[in-house]
């Protein structure tokens, strides 16, 4: 089976002993010995769950969407596609509420369908950090060229690469440490951004030009790109939905955290409560806010000009300086230096444990399953930060460009991980049928399933089948429809590549394992396990009481 990120990194063990792990590989049952360090406190992996998936998709990348589509196009691609990973996240918690595991959806994907999917899941999950690190820090480096936009792109790669790469090789406390205090800087600023473009929109500006929905009428909600009419319409909606994945690139992440909660029955629901209040509040109320403050003809947005650099990398500071604001800008700016630079640290980590899982259920070379005495996968971590280099193609290409093309790729192989996950949750929900197991038997039967499931699927297939739409328009553009299929091409030849030389098989459903690891719905709290179910404000109270 294939892991994918450690979140055995995430679970806090007091002992801090060596955990022996069970996994079935190919019919050969091996013990493995986990050497990470388990030492993420609960405040820390709440904070991981709720903002890393809140970065450059939605405070730089809505720009695209926005100058391509309009804000209509931009707010129903937003909801359709946030519905879809609403059900790719209840899909995931089912399985992990009835059948917990470590080793993520590659994991399931291995149980579930075949091992040879599992395989390719598990390396399509590295890929996709593998490519979205070099992609945060070159929107950290447009971030930059707001104040030097005579400075290469490639500067800021290397300096903020090096940071980074620092932080990572570091104890995985100071990872964790260093995650809560930027993820809480994330959701503050966010909040902060939304708050400004309503202010904008309503006439608090300096300027006091209350817009309104003025620009859904002029220029327009639905925009036209590359072609005129409604298929000119349609295919500006279509690029906002492409961007709309990118912009909920990361969501899946919290769900690896449901195999590692006590009593899942209790707090699974309540992480998908809180995935629905984080895409309705974060996602859907952003971009009807920026499409009230910014027109989407206004050249300054990413993708919109043909500019080799870019003075606003974010909508949202085009925003407050079509405000007349001139402070705002600057301090907004300077705080999406804090999105692009949590999310790339957080790409690192998490490509160094799936490496990691990789290697010890040797999928990988063992090399990648060693560790440092700190519980560092060091080998994984240093071939993860090679990643970085990527960004130095900013060197001699537009950063523009450069980002829009990593933009593809990361955006491919995040969707094969939905597709990855609704497909074992389906068949999962196949294996029950078949063992007689009813959905009110679960400990967490979610709304809306499996249709939800089949919904996603749909919007899942459909982005991977027709994202590479722009590279058909006018001339064939070799190098859109290489960046737009190469993740599909990967992923299809590792399951067909580990299936042949491992001659692994189907998952029968009545022969799918629903047994090991499986909880049972009345489950005994053990007393290290309490902080995990006591929340961070009520724990601090208590140490107050104490202590006085």
């Amino acid at each position: 089976m294939a892991t994918t990120v450690d979140l055995e990194d995430m679970k806090l063990d007091e002992q801090n002993m060596p955990t022996t792990i069970t996994s079935h590989q190919n019919g050969e049952m091996a013990d493995t010995e986990n050497q990470l360090k388990r030492e993420f406190k609960p405040r820390q992996v709440f904070m991981f769950s709720i903002a890393c998936a809140i970065g450059t998709g939605l405070v730089i990348g809505s720009g695209t969407g926005l100058s391509r589509g309009g804000p209509g196009s931009l707010l129903i691609s937003y909801i359709m596609v946030g519905v879809a990973v609403f059900f790719v996240m209840t899909s995931l918690g089912e399985m992990a509420a009835f059948v917990p595991m470590n080793k993520g959806f590659a994991g399931y994907a291995s149980r579930m369908v075949d091992p040879a999917f599992g395989f390719a899941t598990g390396w399509n999950y590295f890929f996709k950090y593998m490519i979205a690190a070099p992609a945060n820090l070159t929107a950290a480096g447009l971030v930059i060229q707001y104040w030097r936009p005579d400075l290469n792109v490639a500067i800021w790669v290397a300096v903020f690469g090096v940071a980074i790469i620092t932080i990572n090789v570091l104890h995985v406390s100071m990872i964790g440490e260093t995650e809560f205090w930027l993820g809480a800087t994330k959701i503050l600023v966010l909040i902060i951004l939304i708050i400004s473009c309503l202010v904008v929109a309503l006439g608090g500006g300096p300027n006091h030009v209350r817009t309104g929905f003025h620009y859904w009428s002029d220029p327009g909600a639905f925009k036209e790109y590359l072609a005129v009419g409604s298929l000119g319409r349609f295919l500006g909606f279509w690029a906002c939905v492409c961007q709309a994945c990118f912009a909920y690139v990361g969501t899946e992440v919290v769900g690896m955290t449901f195999g590692e909660t006590p009593n899942p029955r209790k707090n699974i629901p309540r992480a998908v409560k809180q995935t629905f209040w984080r895409i309705a509040v974060f996602y859907i109320l952003a971009v009807v806010v920026l499409g009230m403050a910014v027109p989407s003809d206004n050249e300054l947005l990413i993708g919109a000009t043909k500019k080799s650099t870019s003075a606003d990398a974010s909508p949202f500071v085009v925003a407050v300086r079509l405000a007349g604001i001139a402070v705002l800008p600057d301090f907004v700016n300077a705080s999406l230096l804090v999105f692009t630079l949590s999310a790339a640290c957080t790409d690192i980590y998490c490509a160094s444990r799936s490496l990691y899982g990789l290697a010890r259920d040797k999928q990988a070379p063992a090399i990648f399953g060693k560790t440092l005495k700190n519980g560092n996968p060091i080998w994984a971590t240093a071939v993860s930060s090679c990643s970085v280099a990527l960004g130095f193609l900013n060197a001699s290409k537009s950063s523009g460009t450069v980002f829009q093309y990593l933009v593809s790729l990361v955006t491919i192989f995040s969707v094969l991980n939905w597709f990855a996950i609704l497909v074992s949750f389906l068949f999962f929900r196949r294996a029950l049928k078949a063992q007689r197991i009813t959905p009110s038997m679960l400990p967490y039967s979610s709304i809306g399933q499996p249709w939800g499931a089949c919904y996603a699927l749909f919007i899942s297939c459909s982005v991977i089948m027709f994202s590479g739409y722009d590279a058909f328009m006018g001339h064939f553009q070799v190098d859109v429809f290489v960046l737009k299929y190469l993740g599909v091409a990967l992923f299809m030849l590792n399951t067909v590549g580990w299936k042949v030389w491992k001659k692994t098989r189907m998952v029968k459903p009545d022969q799918t394992d629903l047994i090991t690891g499986r909880r049972e719905f009345q489950e005994t709290e053990f007393p290290n396990e309490q902080q995990w179910n006591e929340g961070f404000w009520r724990k601090l109270l208590r140490k107050g009481r104490i202590g006085s």
